[in-house]
C-alpha cells in the first residue's frame, strides 16, 4: 500500500476561460496524480454547490480561490494517510468534512477535485488502467454491465446559452448508428462537422462557434437547423438513418417563463400540451434518436406525458429534471419520467455518489448517458469514466476545440487498447 502522503490545488481556467479548480494527489510512492474539474453555463437547481469567490471582484466573482483554499487546509489534510483504493471511505470522508447535503460548505467543485484525483491514483495503485479501475469500483456497487465503448452524442451546432443567441434549442447532435466503431463514428461526424461549416458559409449563415465546439450560425429557426443537418448528410457518403441519427438537447430551461415556452419556430408561447404536440411533430419530421431536457426541470406531468407517448421510440433523457441526484432519479424512475439519465460528477460531487446513480439507473433498465459541461478542462477523465461503466452514450461537445477532442482522443486509445487485450 502507498498511502496518500499530500494533497494541494490551485486555480486554473476552463474552456470559458472561468477559473476552476485543479488538485494534485501525491502518494508515498511520490507517484502524483492530477485533476482538474468542469463547471456548466446551464445548470439546473438542483446540482451541488461549486463554489465561487462571489465577494472578490477578481474574475467578476467568479474566482474559486476559497474552494482551492479549502483542498489546501481542510479536505485535503482530512485524508492524508488513507489508502487511494478506498475510494468509498476516502469519499464519505469528504462527505462527512462538508456535512452539507448539497456540498455547499466547501464546495463540490473543490470536493470532485480531491475525489478524481484520488481515483486515478486508485487505478495507479491498483496497476490497472483508469476505465479498468473504474469498472473495478462500478462493480463494488453492484453495476454489472461490462466495460464497453460509449456511442457518442456530437454536438454540432450550439444554440440556447452555448449559442449565439439566436436558437432557443442548445444542441443539435448528429448520433452514429450503434454498429459503428467509435474511430468510425468519429471520422464519419468529423467529416459530417466539415460540411455542416461549409454549407452554413455557402448559406450565407454567419457563424462563430459555440461554447462545446458546435457551430453557432445566424439560422432562423430551430427547425433550419435540422435541414442543415440532412442537406449536408447527404452530400457525405452516409445515410441519416442508416449511418447516423439525430438528437436534440432542448434545455427548455432557458426559454420556460410563466408555464409556457417561447421559441422562434412559433409565434405564440406554448404550454405543455401544445409543446408535447410540437415535440410528436418534430419526431415524426426528423426521426430524433435521442432528446434531452424536452421541459423544464420540475415539470414532472409532462415529462410522464411524453414518456408515455414517445418513450417506446425516443431515447428521453433527463438533464436538469434529475441533475445526478439520487432521489431525484429514483423519483423519475417511480413516475416513469424519462428512460435516461444525463451522469456529470460535478453535479453531485464525488465519484462514489455518481457510481451509486448509474447503479439505480441501470436497474431500472435506463440508458446511461456519460456528460461533460460547457466550461472544460482538457483533463479526459469522463472518457474513462465512461468506457468503465459501461455507458450507453458519451456527450463531449463537437469533433472540434481541444478540450473536446481531448475525451475524443482518449476514447479512440482506449478502443484500440481493448482491441489488443481482447
Amino acid at each position: 500500500m502507498s498511502a496518500i502522503k499530500h494533497i494541494w490545488a490551485r486555480e486554473i481556467l476552463d474552456s470559458r476561460g472561468i477559473p476552476t479548480v485543479e488538485t494534485a494527489c501525491m502518494l508515498e510512492d511520490s507517484q502524483v496524480c492530477v485533476s482538474s474539474v468542469p463547471a456548466g453555463t446551464s445548470t439546473g437547481t438542483h446540482e451541488a454547490l461549486e463554489l465561487r469567490d462571489a465577494a472578490n471582484p477578481r474574475y467578476l466573482g467568479l474566482g474559486v480561490l476559497q474552494a482551492v483554499n479549502n483542498v489546501n487546509s481542510v479536505l485535503g489534510p482530512a485524508i492524508v494517510g488513507m489508502d487511494p483504493i478506498d475510494q468509498f471511505g476516502i469519499d464519505k470522508k469528504l462527505i462527512d468534512v462538508d456535512g452539507t447535503e448539497n456540498k455547499s460548505k466547501y464546495g463540490a467543485n473543490a470536493i470532485l477535485s480531491i475525489s478524481e484525483a484520488v481515483t486515478k491514483c486508485g487505478a495507479i495503485s491498483s496497476s490497472q488502467p483508469l476505465y479498468g479501475w473504474i469498472y473495478t469500483l462500478a462493480s463494488k456497487v453492484g453495476v454489472t454491465q461490462k466495460v464497453k465503448m460509449p456511442i457518442p452524442l456530437f454536438n454540432m451546432i450550439n444554440g440556447g446559452k452555448h449559442g449565439a443567441g439566436n436558437l432557443d434549442f442548445q444542441e443539435f447532435w448528429v448520433v452514429p448508428a450503434s454498429n459503428k466503431s467509435f474511430i468510425d463514428g468519429l471520422q464519419m461526424s468529423s467529416e459530417i462537422y466539415q460540411t455542416i461549416g461549409n454549407n452554413l458559409a455557402h448559406r450565407g449563415a454567419i457563424h462563430s462557434v459555440g461554447q462545446e465546439g458546435g457551430y453557432a450560425p445566424n439560422l432562423f429557426t430551430n427547425t433550419d437547423a435540422f435541414e442543415v443537418f440532412i442537406e449536408s448528410i447527404k452530400e457525405t457518403r452516409y445515410s441519416l438513418g442508416r449511418d447516423v441519427f439525430l438528437g436534440l438537447d432542448v434545455a427548455a430551461n432557458s426559454f420556460y417563463k410563466d408555464g409556457e415556452y417561447l421559441i422562434k419556430d412559433k409565434t405564440s408561447a406554448m404550454d405543455d400540451s401544445q409543446f408535447l404536440e410540437y415535440y410528436k411533430a418534430v419526431f415524426d419530421q426528423y426521426k430524433l434518436a435521442i432528446i434531452e431536457d424536452a421541459f423544464y426541470e420540475d415539470g414532472w406531468d409532462s415529462w410522464k406525458k411524453l414518456t408515455a407517448e414517445l418513450g417506446n421510440e425516443l431515447v428521453i433523457v433527463g438533464d436538469d429534471l434529475l441533475a445526478t441526484n439520487l432521489k431525484r432519479v429514483q423519483k423519475a424512475i417511480q413516475e416513469k419520467a424519462c428512460n435516461a439519465a444525463i451522469i456529470k460528477p460535478n453535479q453531485i460531487g464525488t465519484i462514489s455518489e455518481t457510481l451509486n446513480v448509474v447503479k439505480v439507473t441501470r436497474d431500472a433498465g435506463w440508458k446511461v448517458v456519460v456528460s461533460h459541461r460547457s466550461g472544460e478542462t482538457n483533463d479526459s477523465f469522463i472518457a474513462d469514466f465512461a468506457v468503465g461503466v459501461g455507458a450507453d452514450y458519451i456527450k463531449s461537445g463537437a469533433p472540434a476545440r481541444g478540450e473536446r477532442v481531448a475525451k475524443y482522443n482518449r476514447l479512440s486509445a482506449i478502443e484500440t487498447e481493448l482491441a489488443q487485450i481482447k
